[in-house]
């Protein structure tokens, strides 16, 4: 057990700093390419800080343990909301001024319940898989539509003035891009072995493991990223990089391992997991947005959403025991 809980904690650890160290690396290479900030930071940064969760999810799949994989994606949207989004805005009330993200807003939530429909029949077959992909696709090619539509958004300035003070060359960016992909497969091997051998000598399920201490450790570069990005003032990059994170998760995380490996669904996961996030997501997009005024996430909206975390992190770990 004590070999267990240190490759949890190592490979934890190395998974924070190679994700963030592949970030860096791809968004000075896409720099270096020619890509417009606004697409450097909804797909780059948002597919590099989701990197944790594809890769954690698709060797547990490999594994044999598709229910940590899907704990992973459902439970990951559920603290980047609840959790990141209630602590950022905690320490600073958050504004939205890009349009773009509140454009992306309401796409998040119709997709969420895309993936709610999916699990009334209790399992993933390679054809949800497919189907979560395609959709995946197309929501990159309209962000990419709707990046180039609106070149000069609030978005674009705060990631452009983010990527200035980035003095990589082409060589470091692209070794960090490759070190940081090879480091990321490492830290996922020993935290997956890890998070399975613990749950198995606790007797606790792997779903639960997987939306607690695997979702919470996966979803450590976007609360980094967030918090360095409202100290900057950069409130539309922390909301970004959330949005952006659920996307990926909902569909190219969950689309990956189902492709890997088609999973039967608990129906616990649509009734409790699924409806939080839900919640979650109908929430944000109701802050995020606005109702006769600016979007904004106050201190007490934060306050909230952090109580909603911890209340069903609780509720997880005793029903666990």
């Amino acid at each position: 057990m004590l070999l267990a809980v240190l490759a949890l904690l190592s490979g934890l650890a190395l998974l924070v700093w190679s994700a963030d160290r592949f970030v860096d690396g791809a968004a000075a290479a896409a720099r270096f390419g020619g890509m417009p900030p606004l697409l450097i930071g909804m797909l780059v940064v948002g597919f590099g800080t989701s990197a944790p969760e594809m890769v954690v999810s698709a060797m547990a799949t490999a594994d044999g343990n598709p229910a940590l994989a899907l704990g992973n994606a459902y439970g990951s949207n559920i603290t980047n909301i609840a959790l990141i989004i209630g602590l950022v805005a905690l320490i600073s009330p958050i504004n939205v001024h890009s349009q773009v993200i509140k454009k992306e807003l309401p796409l998040l939530l119709a997709i969420t319940l895309f993936a709610g429909w999916q699990l009334f029949d209790h399992q993933l077959s390679r054809l949800d898989a497919w189907c979560l992909l395609g959709v995946f696709a197309l929501v990159m090619a309209w962000s990419v539509w709707q990046g180039m539509r609106n070149p000069q958004d609030a978005l674009a300035a705060d990631v452009d003035t983010e990527l200035s003070g980035n003095s990589m060359t082409l060589k470091q960016a692209l070794f960090w891009l490759v070190l940081g992909l090879v480091l990321l497969i490492i830290a996922s091997r020993f935290l997956v072995y890890g998070a399975v051998y613990i749950a198995q000598g606790l007797g606790v399920s792997d779903l639960v493991i997987g939306l607690t201490v695997v979702a919470v450790g996966t979803s450590l570069p976007e609360l980094a990223s967030s918090l360095m990005a409202i100290k900057k003032g950069e409130h539309d990059i922390a909301l970004g990089n959330i949005i952006g994170s659920n996307l990926f998760n909902t569909l190219a995380v969950v689309g990956i391992a189902a492709l890997i490996e088609p999973m039967a669904v608990d129906a616990v996961v649509l009734s409790r997991d699924w409806t939080l996030m839900f919640g979650l997501t109908v929430a944000l997009l109701v802050l995020g947005i606005g109702i006769k005024k600016a979007g904004r996430i106050n201190r007490l909206e934060g306050a909230l959403l952090l109580a909603v975390f911890f209340g069903y992190t609780g509720y997880l770990i005793s029903s666990a025991f």
